[in-house]
C-alpha cells in the first residue's frame, strides 16, 4: 500500500524472545549486563513466583530496517497496553540494524498526559541486572522483570538513552502515536520540558509484556497497512486490533485474551517490500512477530493486497492467485507445527484505488473464495463481506472509507473488529 507522508518448522513450540539476543550467535559482541548473582537470582524467582497468571504480551509493534540514527538522545515513547497485568518486561530491538546499539539508561512509567509521567511511578529497568546494554546487530534483548503494574487500555511510558551514535535505527514507521525526543539523558524526568522534538514512529521499542490475571492467551493481528492503522486518528488507540481487544475486554470473561498488532505499512506475503521500511516478506517475519509472541494461541491473517496490488508474483514474475494460496499454505504449517491457530480474513475491495484492476479484482475473488471455503484455516473472518459496498461489491462502503478507497476510517476500522466472530479465538 503507498506509503504514508510523516512528518518528520516442524513439530517446535513457538520460539519465545529471551533475554539474551535471539537471533543468531553472537560475534564478538555481548551485552554488557552483568550476571545476576545467586541472591539477586533467588530475589528475582522469589518476585517472579508471587506474580499469578499467565505472560502474554500486552503490545508489540512489528519492527522494519531504515529508521533514522540518534546521538546523545532519549526517546519517550508511548505504549498502550491492550491487557491487565504485572511483572512487566520489555524488549529492545536492534534486529534491522548494522551496528551494536548502546542504550546506557531505560525506565518505565505511567503516562500523565503527552509526554510527561505521573509522579512516583517511574520504574528504572534492568537487562541481567545491568542499567546499560548493548545489543549487536541483528539482535533482541528482553528486560528483567519491573516492578510495574499495568491496566488495560492504559499508557505507559518508556523511555531510552542512547549516549553515542547509533547507526540507522530499527524501527516502526507509522506508530499513529506520538514519541517525544531530547538531547541529553532525560530518561527520569517527569516532565516533557526537556522533549522538545516528536515524531509518530517507534524507535527499537518492539514489545511489553505483562503477567496477566485474567488473560490466557495473546492473538496476534498479523498483517499491512490496514491492521498497523493507516488513516486511523492518531493517539486514540482506534485500530481493528485495538477495538477487538477492547471487546474481549467488555466480555462476560474480560480479557481472557490480549490482542497485539503486527501489521506493517506496505506488507507483502511472499516478497519483500523494496521500501526498507515496509518490511520483510510475511514469509520471512512470521516466525519471529506472530509466533513468537509470549502466549501466542491464535494469529489473525489479513494479508495479500498488497501482492496483488503489485502484481509481485515469486521470482519477479507476476503473481497467481495460487502463488497467494500457497504463501498461505506455509504460513498455516509454521502456525500448526507451533500448535498455533490461524483465522484467515478475505481481502477488502479496492475499486477506485490504483490498486484496481480487472485483473487484480479476479484474483482478488479467487483467493477469497479458497479462504472461505478450502477448509485450510481454523476460522474465517470474512471482511470482504462487512466491508464492501452493498451497491458495488468491487469497492469499499462509502461510510466506511477513508477516501482512498482501500484503507478503512476509524468507523470502518470498528466494523472490520465487530465483524470478528470471538467464538473463533481460543480463550
Amino acid at each position: 500500500m503507498p506509503p504514508k507522508e510523516r512528518s518528520t518448522t516442524a513439530g517446535r513450540r513457538p520460539r519465545r524472545r529471551t533475554l539474551l539476543p535471539v537471533l543468531g550467535a553472537l560475534t564478538g559482541l555481548a551485552l554488557t549486563a552483568v550476571p545476576l548473582s545467586t541472591a539477586q537470582t533467588a530475589s528475582a524467582a522469589a518476585s517472579a513466583s508471587q506474580v499469578k497468571g499467565t505472560r502474554v504480551s500486552a503490545w508489540s509493534p512489528s519492527m522494519t530496517t531504515g529508521g533514522p540514527s540518534f546521538t546523545d538522545e532519549t526517546l519517550r515513547m508511548v505504549v498502550h497496553s491492550g491487557v491487565s497485568g504485572s511483572g512487566a518486561r520489555i524488549t529492545l530491538s536492534n534486529r534491522y540494524s548494522t551496528a551494536p546499539l548502546d542504550v546506557s539508561a531505560v525506565d518505565v512509567a505511567v503516562q500523565a498526559s503527552g509526554g510527561e509521567a505521573t509522579r512516583g511511578t517511574t520504574r528504572n529497568i534492568t537487562f541481567g541486572g545491568a542499567h546499560h546494554v548493548t545489543i549487536p546487530a541483528g539482535e533482541e534483548a528482553v528486560s528483567d522483570v519491573v516492578p510495574i503494574s499495568v491496566s488495560a487500555g492504559e499508557n505507559l511510558l518508556v523511555s531510552l538513552y542512547v549516549p553515542g551514535t547509533a547507526g540507522m535505527s530499527t524501527w516502526h514507521s507509522d506508530a499513529f502515536d506520538t514519541t517525544y525526543i531530547a538531547s541529553g539523558n532525560h530518561t527520569g524526568d517527569d516532565t516533557a520540558a526537556a522533549f522538545g522534538t516528536t515524531t509518530t514512529s517507534w524507535y527499537y521499542l518492539a514489545g511489553l509484556d505483562v503477567v496477566s490475571p485474567t488473560a490466557r492467551g495473546t492473538v496476534v493481528a498479523f498483517g499491512d497497512s490496514i491492521t498497523d492503522g493507516y488513516h486511523s486518528s492518531t493517539g486514540t488507540y482506534s485500530r481493528w486490533p485495538d477495538v477487538l481487544g477492547r471487546r474481549l475486554g467488555a466480555g462476560p470473561n474480560p480479557q481472557r485474551l490480549s490482542v497485539v498488532d503486527a501489521g506493517i505499512g506496505g506488507n507483502r506475503v511472499l516478497t519483500d517490500v523494496p521500501n526498507l521500511w515496509q518490511g520483510v516478506s510475511a514469509l520471512k517475519r512470521f516466525g519471529h512477530d506472530a509466533l513468537g509472541q509470549p502466549g501466542v494461541k491464535d494469529v489473525i491473517l489479513f494479508e495479500g493486497i498488497n501482492d496483488i496490488g503489485n502484481n509481485a508474483g515469486p521470482d519477479g514474475r507476476p503473481l497467481t492467485a495460487q502463488d497467494l494460496i500457497d504463501g498461505y499454505l506455509t504460513l498455516i504449517e509454521e502456525a500448526h507445527a507451533a500448535h498455533v491457530s490461524v483465522i484467515g480474513a478475505t481481502l477488502m475491495p479496492d475499486e477506485g484505488n490504483g490498486y484496481y484492476t480487472p485483473a487484480a479484482e479476479a484474483i482478488r475473488q479467487s483467493v477469497n473464495q479458497w479462504i472461505r471455503t478450502s477448509g485450510a484455516f481454523d476460522g474465517v473472518v470474512d471482511f470482504d463481506r462487512a466491508m464492501r459496498d452493498p451497491a458495488n461489491p468491487a469497492a469499499l462502503n462509502p461510510a466506511y472509507d477513508s477516501g482512498d478507497h482501500l484503507h478503512p476510517d476509524d468507523e470502518g476500522m470498528k466494523a472490520m473488529a465487530d465483524a470478528v466472530d470471538l467464538r473463533l479465538l481460543r480463550t
